[in-house]
């Protein structure tokens, strides 16, 4: 790949760590409105938009009866555990090596936009990205590839432009896909490698600080 090529990045449980508290979140959030689901069914969705994520979990009937007020609770209990998520190790300096490269980055997240303000100063990288995406920027979020669509329209490229996806999950990988871009993944988001492999992903790592080292022998040299 080029020197224009563009890396378009998840935030969520790939360069910060909070899957766990999403998942969380979302379990607190359901029992306000009387429902109770495993927690661990809550995280094997989390990457997935929050617009989706109570159809995937529940069918149509739960997102009819809770969407909007379940979606209203979850972000308030993010609120309450935002302070507990933490930049993954490296991923600051994954964000400089890239750039360091030549290549463009957009911050790919369907976050809201008080949360990833939040995160783009725990990672400082407002000097460092070219631009970035909230859940404002979309109707349908991953495993739709909208997302990276529009990560893409930020920087006025085209949608064919030579781009590589980083993300943390099954739904990110996905997403990729159906936006015809190459995935790299790491393993903090929760999981496993042959579900990732799967899914399509063209390599695993652990952390955004181990692609960092090795960013030289990936789409991004």
């Amino acid at each position: 790949m080029t020197e224009s090529t563009i890396a378009v990045l998840d935030i969520d449980g790939t360069l910060i760590d909070s899957n766990y508290q999403h998942a969380l979140a979302w379990f607190r959030a359901l029992r306000s409105v009387g429902e109770t689901y495993p927690i661990w069914r809550l995280h094997r969705l989390i990457g997935m938009g929050g617009d989706q994520l109570l159809t995937a979990l529940g069918g149509a009937d739960l997102e009819r009866r809770v969407g909007d007020q379940a979606r209203d609770q979850q972000g308030k209990e993010v609120d309450a555990l935002i302070e507990e998520m933490v930049p993954l190790p490296g991923a600051r300096e994954l964000l400089l090596a890239i750039k360091q490269r030549g290549h463009r980055v957009v911050l790919a997240s369907s976050g809201q936009q008080r949360h990833v303000d939040i995160f783009l100063d725990k990672l400082d990288a407002r000097d460092i990205i070219d631009d970035w995406t909230t859940s404002d920027d979309v109707e349908t979020s991953k495993p739709a590839p909208d997302l990276l669509r529009v990560a893409l329209k930020k920087l006025s490229a085209p949608q064919d432009a030579s781009s590589v996806m980083i993300g943390d999950s099954v739904w990110d990988v996905e997403a990729a896909k159906r936006a015809a871009m190459p995935a790299i993944i790491v393993r903090s988001g929760g999981f496993g490698d042959d579900e990732l492999r799967g899914a399509g992903a063209l390599e695993l790592y652990d952390t955004p600080g181990d692609l960092a080292e090795v960013l030289d022998d990936t789409p991004l040299a």
